[in-house]
């Protein structure tokens, strides 16, 4: 038999908080469970954990989009205009990046994890995201046209959600109108739900791009004062070293890698968090009950948060109004639902391995 050299995927999360970074962990696993080499490409805090979980990959630095979130929810939509100029040289700056390293790197396929300019006619090419619909008020219509003149680029759509009634994304993921292959790929977590004894009452867990990662904790640490269970606080903040650091009722970490923060959340009683699309697939795969306080102005995190409260799964509140009270809502709520999906890698990678 001829030997096949294995063929070479290019991975690239966007660096917007850890989300779209860790979403890749179990599509990177299952590439190279599948007889794939994978290449990570991304910056950041993004970048750093994937080099974290999987110090033995090639990884590669792209141009930062330098994106950063206003203070005030209410100026999230002019803040993100304001960076618009800055976005578009970074895209430009991103598809010089992709054609050399698709060349240097010998690439045969590319996995983009809403990376607008990560892609290449000259091999197959993924788009990933939950967002086929994207929110921003009034302007919805023009921000969803946008989004899907560039999805319609690549050669596949892939969305992690089911297409049944259960699905996690709303109206995010579904839309009728579609001019390229759209695969459902069932929730992506990197987790796995085991039955351990409970350690600690409550777990927060923080990520998200600034300035609102910090107004968060700020907020949080300040309520925590007058709560006297016992809490695990994870600030969301990757650096050199996974320490802890204990003061009175609260142990904090600035990150856990996967197998850490897996245990931690399996040990944890109910889990206080963002409504980030990654954040809800996870709860749901560890069918954790929890509390959500959506980024302010992220209409995505809003939607979601507002979505899911009404489904009757998990409470949430604006960032302004949250007392830690709250927390006691939550015996109200069911947690979050999925189904049990088994994805066919082996089928879905199909598109890599070429005619």
């Amino acid at each position: 038999m001829q030997y096949q050299p294995k063929k070479r995927i290019l991975v690239a999360p966007l660096n917007w908080g850890l989300g779209h970074a860790t979403r890749c962990i179990p599509l990177i696993r299952a590439l190279l469970t599948n007889n794939f080499e994978v290449v990570i490409a991304s910056d950041g805090i993004a970048l750093k954990l994937l080099q974290k979980e999987f110090p033995k990959l090639e990884s590669i630095e792209l141009p930062s989009y330098n994106i950063s979130y206003a203070k005030n929810g209410q100026f999230f939509k002019l803040k993100m205009l304001q960076n618009s100029p800055k976005l578009i040289q970074a895209i430009k700056a991103e598809k010089k990046a992709t054609k050399t390293i698709i060349k240097d790197y010998r690439i045969d396929g590319i996995l983009s994890d809403n990376r607008l300019g990560v892609h290449s006619k000259l091999i197959p090419c993924v788009f990933m995201t939950h967002q086929l619909k994207v929110l921003s008020g009034n302007t919805t219509w023009l921000s969803t046209k946008m989004h899907q003149k560039i999805i319609k680029r690549f050669d596949e759509c892939w969305v992690p959600d089911t297409i049944g009634l259960d699905n996690l994304s709303g109206k995010l993921g579904h839309t009728d109108v579609f001019d390229i292959p759209i695969k459902y790929i069932g929730p992506l977590s990197r987790f796995k739900k085991t039955d351990c004894k409970i350690k600690y009452d409550l777990m927060v867990l923080l990520s998200g791009p600034e300035p609102q990662r910090t107004l968060l904790q700020d907020l949080l640490l300040k309520e925590l004062n007058t709560y006297k269970r016992k809490v695990l606080f994870v600030k969301g903040i990757v650096d050199g070293e996974q320490k802890p650091s204990i003061k009175d009722h609260i142990t904090s970490y600035n990150f856990m890698t996967s197998e850490a923060l897996e245990h931690a959340i399996n040990e944890s009683d109910i889990v206080l968090s963002r409504s980030g699309y990654t954040t809800v697939m996870d709860l749901a795969k560890l069918e954790k009950k929890a509390f959500f306080i959506p980024t302010p102005g992220q209409f995505e995190q809003e939607y979601l948060a507002e979505r899911l409260t009404k489904l009757g799964y998990v409470p949430s509140c604006k960032q302004k109004e949250f007392k830690i009270e709250m927390l006691n809502s939550i015996e109200g709520f069911s947690g979050i639902k999925t189904t049990n999906y088994n994805t066919n890698y082996k089928k879905l990678f199909r598109l890599f391995k070429g005619k």
